[in-house]
């Protein structure tokens, strides 16, 4: 049970980091999809003590994905003033690296899983986890894209974005 222990304290440091980043970004969309981050690793947490504790629960998807891809389908919106880019990079590649390590311990977990249940939830997790990794993979994408952007199109194929 240690694992399962390691696993529900990440789920909370990831909560509590998220929840400071969206207070750093306040009035923000940004804002909110850290917030929603946070809720998704609160939930997280939640369900690995209900499953320590041998109690039933249901898995619900998080809502961060979803809402990410609704608040940035209007691309005009995501501006940043540009000399905050590089911390800002910084603070989605930790973020990155975070879900890395969330990803990992649940595979690991899942190997190691001897219940259908156990595999049933590491596997959820595992999931939820590569969708949190998506959310700023797409950030820095946009981001380096805006950095990258060629002022006159004749110098080549731009992809749509």
């Amino acid at each position: 049970m240690k694992s399962l222990e390691f696993a529900i304290k990440m789920e909370l440091d990831g909560e509590k980091y998220y929840l400071e980043q969206a207070e750093l970004r306040k009035g923000t969309v940004l804002e909110q999809v850290f917030t929603m981050l946070a809720e998704d690793e609160r939930e997280h947490a939640r369900l690995l003590e209900l499953h320590a504790e041998k109690h039933e629960y249901e898995f619900t998807e998080g809502r961060a994905y979803s809402a990410f891809r609704s608040i940035f389908e209007n691309a005009s919106e995501f501006r940043l003033d540009e000399k905050e880019i590089p911390s800002q990079l910084d603070v989605y590649q930790h973020a990155i690296g975070f879900e890395d390590d969330a990803i990992k311990l649940y595979q690991e977990l899942l190997a190691e899983a001897e219940t259908e249940a156990d595999k049933k939830l590491f596997k959820f997790l595992v999931e939820e986890e590569q969708r949190h990794k998506q959310v700023f993979q797409d950030i820095v994408e946009h981001l380096r894209k805006a950095d990258q952007w060629v002022e006159s199109a004749e110098f080549g194929l731009q992809e749509d974005y």
